[in-house]
């Protein structure tokens, strides 16, 4: 937004109940202060715009606000992670904190108004994210010299003191499954089948490079663990291969669109939803609700989730999907455990 307001910097939102919520920023990063929250409202944003520029009212100071050691993580220290989905991840917690915490001084945050923001948040899941990155910066500007007291909620993990959190748990019904198959484009099919047999996670699906010989080799975005799978005890990834070399892209990751090019995240989304419509649709049309609903339902990353079904054990399959702590695969994978009758 400049022009009129040289400076003022416009950021859209879509909340999670569809609500669009446009933030207000002054940009001070020629004076090292990276951008400065003005709210939500536009007058008051302008306003507060013309005391900074116009009436020549300096810009404000962050100094012994979250928004010092805001501006500060954000460049020194989100730049050195290497995973870029854990870049965009921070990147997107941190914009959602700024307009709550951003002018507050440390010892206007406390306990309850942490509580209070996660109360009020939509997203309550991503509520929890965002207060797990409040906290790692309210540490890091500790050991900065920023701020001396400690993380309002040190000490709290047994109160319950966040958003309480269901891991979405369900089974990838072949039905399901093979209806969306059905009306998938090929670079849709290649994906479900790379997630459903090895585990991957969408992330790496899409930066997996075509193997060389018989092993297909990974190292995983997310954690940067390495991964083997031998071609030749799979049945569905030899088939996989050799469509991709027949197309002959130029590119080096084993999924491709059909012209030629990487599928990108967008590319999936599109075809995905796409695909989910159409099969929806159909089973509308034919009186099957439950399947229709059960095909809105299903994401294309819950390929991972029908790995971990077809590994065939617990341990297979915290194994396949590369966890260390079977705990963690039963919690977020795991379905109803099968016991044997007393009789």
């Amino acid at each position: 937004m400049t022009g009129k307001y040289p400076r003022l910097r416009a950021r859209t939102r879509r909340r999670k109940n569809g609500k669009v919520v446009v933030y207000y920023f002054f940009d001070a990063t020629a004076e090292g202060q990276g951008e400065i929250p003005l709210g939500t409202d536009h007058a008051k944003a302008v306003a507060r715009w013309q005391e900074i520029t116009e009436l020549g009212t300096s810009v404000p100071s962050t100094t012994g606000t979250l928004e010092e050691a805001f501006a500060q993580w954000e460049r020194e220290v989100l730049p050195t992670y290497t995973s870029a989905e854990t870049k965009r991840g921070y990147a997107k917690s941190l914009r959602m904190m700024r307009p709550a915490f951003a002018e507050a001084t440390w010892d206007q945050v406390d306990l309850p108004t942490i509580k209070a923001y996660l109360k009020k948040r939509t997203a309550k899941t991503q509520g929890n994210r965002e207060m797990a990155l409040l906290s790692v910066i309210w540490n890091w500007a500790r050991g900065e010299g920023l701020v001396s007291l400690p993380w309002p909620a040190a000490g709290m993990e047994r109160s319950k003191w966040k958003n309480k959190e269901k891991p979405r748990k369900m089974k990838v019904e072949d039905a399901v499954y093979s209806a969306i198959y059905a009306e998938a484009s090929q670079h849709i099919k290649d994906c479900m089948d790379l997630g459903s047999v090895t585990g991957m996670r969408l992330t790496d699906c899409i930066a997996v490079l075509m193997p060389r010989g018989a092993v297909l080799t990974l190292e995983a975005n997310k954690t940067g663990k390495e991964a083997e799978w031998d071609l030749n005890l799979s049945k569905v990834l030899p088939g996989l291969v050799e469509r991709r070399r027949t197309l002959g892209a130029p590119h080096l990751m084993l999924l491709s669109l059909p012209n030629g090019r990487p599928v990108t995240p967008a590319a999936l989304r599109y075809g995905w939803d796409t695909a989910r419509a159409i099969a929806a649709q159909k089973a509308d049309e034919r009186g099957e609700k439950e399947l229709a609903d059960a095909i809105r339902a299903l994401y294309l990353r819950d390929m991972r989730k029908r790995a971990a079904q077809k590994a065939g054990s617990l341990e297979a399959a915290a194994e396949l999907l590369q966890h260390s702590d079977k705990r963690l695969t039963e919690r977020h994978y795991g379905g109803v455990r099968k016991l044997k009758p007393s009789g």
